[in-house]
């Protein structure tokens, strides 16, 4: 099956053609997110054309959906209600929440192949989440479970209606905004000077870490997953995080939970675009992996 697989996040569009092994693509484009749903339609159909021949699309978004329909898009808002299956009524369509996407192919050929629960943290410009359970990615009632960008630790805090707490405490904007108060560029200068030991940077760091850390363990309480997977671009700082995640996670779990592994996926960035080859070859029953 051929199948056109499009990771679209909250900053950036990818697009790329599965000719039936979902780990080997034809990189189509890689560029920013569409501004509107004019632009969004638009390049959507150019990439159908370009891509050529194909029976399915798989697409990945950073938000909610039902079926082949968006429903509720916080960075991309002017998804909310649209149908992917009205667009193309003659293809089959797996569209997904992009946290659930990576999982899928980090289930089926990555990181948790082998796994009959795992999760996924996809911490990029917000955090997406997904959670493996018996060998299904749980979905619940509206396609929303598991959403753990959303958790919160802070009694005090006031609640946003478009951005969870966890969010707004440690997802990539969050450290690039940390990074900026510190004379720094983004996240990423801000991950190699902790690397390098500065000590400001280390300390910057500490806040959002135990936040990471202290949600999950909550997570894990209630999951008891075999292993958590990093997605997006914040894995590639594991070496920097992942200990003291673990340090501030294990402190609110008991003895039995506290051998939970972090680890990065094994697709990295590209975990949205594969798994989206996968869904659009599944179609609307991606979900089961086994």
């Amino acid at each position: 099956m051929k199948v056109l697989a499009i990771d679209l996040g909250g900053t950036q569009l990818r697009a790329a053609v599965s000719n039936g092994d979902p780990v080997t693509l034809r990189d189509l484009t890689r560029e920013p997110a569409p501004a509107s749903l004019a632009d969004f339609t638009d390049r959507l159909t150019a990439l159908h054309a370009l891509a050529g021949d194909v029976t399915a699309i798989g697409l990945a978004v950073p938000g909610l959906v039902e079926g082949t329909q968006c429903r509720w898009i916080p960075n991309l808002p002017y998804l909310d209600g649209l149908d992917l299956a009205a667009l193309f009524p003659d293809l089959q369509i797996g569209l997904g929440n992009d946290a659930q996407i990576s999982l899928l192919a980090e289930a089926q050929a990555g990181a948790a192949r082998g796994t009959s629960d795992a999760m996924l943290l996809a911490i990029g410009t917000g955090i997406g989440s997904a959670v493996l359970a018996n060998d299904r990615i749980v979905a619940g009632a509206r396609g929303g479970a598991c959403s753990f960008g959303w958790a919160c630790a802070d009694m005090d805090d006031p609640g946003d209606d478009r951005s969870g707490w966890l969010e707004r405490m440690a997802a990539g904007r969050t450290l690039d905004d940390i990074a900026i108060r510190l004379g720094k560029a983004n996240g990423a200068e801000l991950i190699a000077g902790a690397r390098s030991g500065e000590n400001a940077a280390l300390a910057a760091l500490q806040k959002p870490v135990q936040s990471l850390g202290t949600a999950l363990a909550g997570a894990v309480a209630l999951l008891d997953p075999e292993v958590i997977l990093i997605a997006g671009g914040i894995s590639a700082a594991l070496d920097v995080l992942a200990q003291p995640v673990l340090d501030a996670m294990r402190r609110q779990l008991p003895a039995h939970l506290r051998s939970i592994e972090i680890r990065a996926g094994t697709f990295g960035a590209r975990a949205g675009i594969v798994g989206a080859a996968l869904a659009g070859a599944a179609g609307q029953n991606w979900r089961q992996i086994r």
